[in-house]
């Protein structure tokens, strides 16, 4: 029999109020506008380890995605003239679910036009500071480039590693890779970061790491290599207490290299079997029209607010978690 009564407690869900109100009494602040855009889309993501969950209009015939984040809406704002932009609302992955996650979750997502990623980290961790006061203490953020971060805690530079050294890394260190196979690099700095690293980081409190592999890059800049001749992606994560909460960028705005890396997308998705989804064409114009020089990030909400109610499971912090919706 299904459980009708709440996955979080009402105390909880009184703290999960206060938090968003703090939320946006920091923007409000700030001069920085909540914005609301549309949580259907003809678009998709074209990521190929996020799934969106479509939806058919049988009226039209039209079928239509669940947002997995605002950012391609809110980026045709920022490029219409709006100026700083927040927004807070719900947003859908499919195939995500578990302690941690929720297939539709609370995500705060914010840009700041003359921000790079580095001054969108100070700004991020002040709001982490000023949301949790009073619930949570949290020490100044560690903040480690991607390569600090592989050589403080895995002895190894990620710029420098080949398929066949991370082989041997992992197998010495016992971690299962039933399926994981190759030459591409990153997969394999994955299950390091995901099987060594964070687990490390769950002693270190808030960690921003920034300046990703090129090939990492996502919606980021990139910015040409240093000394060891590598491009940097100009993009941070953010952990606390070793979970995942944000996740920013020094945006894209160069609309060649976005179709290229919208059509890589899809190519990775072809080959791994995937289902073929449309480009956001609409925000291709936008980027065609002009961007401003900005930066952006997503942050969890619900994950922030575990962090308040000192909870690892995401379901006691939702009314309503998957299982009970």
């Amino acid at each position: 029999m299904s459980d009708w009564r709440p996955s979080a407690s009402l105390e909880t869900l009184q703290l999960r109020a206060r938090v968003l109100a703090r939320i946006r009494a920091f923007f409000d602040a700030r001069g920085v506008l909540e914005v609301e855009t549309p949580v259907l889309s003809q678009a998709a993501a074209s990521d190929p380890h996020i799934e969106s969950f479509i939806t058919h209009n049988l009226a039209t015939g039209r079928a239509d995605y669940l947002h997995t984040s605002p950012e391609f809406a809110m980026k045709r704002l920022l490029a219409s003239g709006s100026g700083s932009i927040y927004q807070l609302g719900k947003v859908f992955r499919r195939g995500e679910a578990g302690r941690r996650h929720n297939p539709e979750f609370t995500l705060l997502e914010w840009y700041r036009p003359g921000f790079d990623h580095h001054r969108l980290m100070d700004e991020v961790e002040t709001l982490l500071q000023d949301v949790l006061a009073g619930y949570t203490t949290l020490a100044p953020a560690r903040r480690y480039s991607y390569a600090e971060l592989f050589q403080t805690y895995a002895g190894f530079d990620p710029f420098n590693a080949d398929v066949d050294q991370l082989q041997t890394h992992v197998q010495q260190r016992g971690i299962d890779v039933t399926g994981l196979d190759g030459p591409a690099v990153d997969p394999w700095l994955d299950v390091v970061l995901t099987h060594e690293i964070e687990p490390a980081l769950a002693r270190e409190g808030p960690v921003f790491v920034y300046d990703y592999p090129a090939s990492q890059a996502a919606l980021a800049q990139i910015r040409p290599g240093r000394a060891d001749g590598a491009d940097r992606a100009e993009r941070f994560e953010l952990y606390v207490n070793g979970l995942e909460l944000a996740n920013g960028f020094h945006e894209l705005r160069d609309v060649a290299e976005q179709r290229q890396r919208f059509e890589h997308d899809l190519a990775q998705r072809k080959a791994a079997g995937l289902d073929a989804v449309p480009l956001d064409e609409r925000l291709l114009q936008a980027l065609q029209a002009g961007l401003p020089d900005c930066a952006g990030v997503a942050l969890g909400v619900d994950r922030l607010v575990m962090l308040a109610a000192g909870v690892d499971s995401i379901a006691d912090v939702l009314c309503f978690d998957y299982a009970r919706a």
